[in-house]
């Protein structure tokens, strides 16, 4: 009992010690003078952090300030003014307010399932309104994006030049390979930036003259020219092996194989398996757990491969099963056949299943207590109401 006690008293010093060495790089940067804003760039639908890199030593909590344009006199207050804003991720839905969207840990501010209209400045300062950091977010939309396959010779954008300023496209890295020991698929995201000389000086950027294109700091005359120029992926295939798995002792091998040809069912699934019924005729959305867009996801069919080149929504325009720039798996307007075992990898391993089976909606006869049956039968006594008077009304003034 004794060495517990000790082993959680020194448990708690390095937990101690670990918050204080993390107050210390606030302390160590000096804020700056003149507020400016550091320009950074996300996809719709990532989830983003930023960090108050800088505030006085006397400072405990802060408060995040969230402005649509600079100098707005509508800003929207990212905190409950004690700095502890913790959100579930997992529970958030998409298109939600960001007030239901973000999350306030160690001073810095994580935006979840991030929009175009949360583009904007960000603020770290307190609640009597002295800020110490600011950034210049820009959310670039997913919708529309362009994507080059180069396995069949396509090509990204090129970069387009113009008098006063240049628009390119900055690409990230390549993901993992999204399968492994089969053929897989790579991703790259590329987002718009532009090179200019007019750019507004108060705002910092990591390569001088250069921003998004969604950033303020760009004049409001060049910005239209960027918005024309949409963010694109890259895909192409790959190949990696699986890792290696530890091999079971002897042993518990011959009883594994045994049990194997006795034709029952292995002590563990391969992947937790989730099971699903569907109407026939509705729309499902299938989501890997743990996945974000910039994530390496795949989808299977059982032992059907859901490549992008042939899946990827806008590849068809008649496409009833499709995968998103989300790396959601689309299925409209459910089929009989769509029946089955939906395998979902993340990052070059097969993280989970999701058994579907659909069904037939059975016809049920409303009662009278049923608030669809109240609410037609309201919308025809008024309907009838009203043409009775218009009936009437009419009359009068006829014989009038």
């Amino acid at each position: 009992v004794l060495g517990a006690t000790v082993l959680l008293c020194m448990a708690d010093v390095l937990h101690a010690f670990a918050i204080e060495e993390k107050g210390d790089v606030f302390n160590r940067m000096a804020c700056p003078a003149f507020l400016v804003f550091v320009n950074t760039a996300y996809l719709a639908g990532m989830t983003f952090e930023l960090p108050c890199n800088c505030k006085p030593k006397e400072v405990s909590s802060v408060v995040w300030y969230f402005q649509k344009n600079m100098g707005s006199p509508k800003t929207t207050v990212l905190t409950d003014f004690s700095g502890n804003v913790i959100v579930d991720s997992s529970r958030i839905r998409t298109g939600s307010d960001i007030l239901k969207r973000f999350s306030i840990r160690m001073f810095s501010l994580i935006v979840f399932q991030a929009q175009e209209t949360d583009s904007g400045h960000y603020l770290c300062g307190t609640k009597k309104g002295d800020f110490f950091y600011g950034y210049d977010v820009d959310v670039q939309p997913i919708k529309n994006m362009r994507v080059a396959f180069i396995d069949r010779d396509q090509h990204v954008q090129d970069d387009s030049t113009e008098k006063l300023f240049s628009f390119f496209t900055t690409f990230w890295d390549w993901t993992r390979c999204d399968r492994c020991g089969v053929r897989g698929e790579q991703r790259r995201i590329g987002l718009c930036y532009v090179q200019s000389t007019k750019l507004h000086p108060r705002y910092q950027t990591a390569v001088p003259n250069v921003t998004s294109c969604g950033s303020k700091a760009v004049p409001a005359h060049l910005r239209r020219p960027g918005h024309l120029r949409r963010p694109e992926i890259a895909i192409r295939s790959c190949l990696t092996p699986c890792l290696k798995k530890e091999v079971p002792k002897e042993g518990v091998q011959a009883i594994s194989n045994l049990i194997s040809k006795l034709g029952a069912k292995p002590w563990l699934p391969r992947v937790p398996t989730q099971f699903h019924k569907q109407p026939v005729g509705s729309g499902l959305v299938i989501t890997c757990p743990g996945a974000r867009p910039e994530h390496a996801v795949a989808w299977d069919k059982e032992s059907v491969r859901l490549y992008r080149s042939r899946y990827l929504i806008g590849v068809n325009k008649s496409m009833r099963i499709f995968i998103d720039h989300g790396n959601h798996l689309h299925i409209q307007r459910v089929q009989v056949n769509d029946e089955g075992t939906y395998f979902c990898w993340l990052e070059g391993k097969m993280v989970a299943g999701l058994r579907l089976s659909v069904s037939f909606q059975r016809r049920r006869w409303r009662t009278f207590d049923d608030p669809e049956t109240i609410y037609a039968v309201k919308v025809i006594g008024l309907s009838y109401l009203v043409i009775c008077g218009l009936f009437i009304v009419i009359h009068v003034c006829r014989s009038c």
